[in-house]
């Protein structure tokens, strides 16, 4: 026909509406930042840094959860702390070494570093 028959409007109160709730949601996204670098301040307050190993290095394992029978022990209480020296083989991750372990013990090759200690 030539021409619009619905009408053009500003719609003020809902223009209002997205423009306060874009300013809320930035508030948010602010707040959020902060609070996790607050939150990775109090995780990292204690965390040490981990111990590097090297290929050749001699190691001790934990037996913290090793079975009773595999230390051929009566009882827990009475079992050795760590076990060992076992040679590194390979550094696999900064956190995985790769030892050169009895077949008798049973257990994966590739260790994490927070069951083993330097010997």
């Amino acid at each position: 026909m030539g021409f619009d028959i619905r009408k053009k409007r500003k719609h003020v109160k809902a223009e209002e509406f997205v423009k306060e709730i874009k300013d809320r949601h930035e508030k948010a996204k602010t707040a959020l930042v902060k609070s996790q670098k607050e939150m990775k301040r109090y995780v990292n307050r204690n965390r040490k840094k981990a111990e590097e190993y090297r290929v050749g290095d001699k190691v001790l394992i934990s037996t913290k959860n090793f079975p009773i029978e595999l230390m051929k022990r009566a009882t827990k209480k009475l079992m050795e702390k760590y076990i060992g020296p076992y040679v590194a083989k390979k550094i696999i991750l900064e956190n995985a070494v790769e030892l050169e372990l009895l077949a008798v013990l049973r257990i994966h090759l590739v260790v994490n570093v927070r069951r083993i200690v330097k010997y």
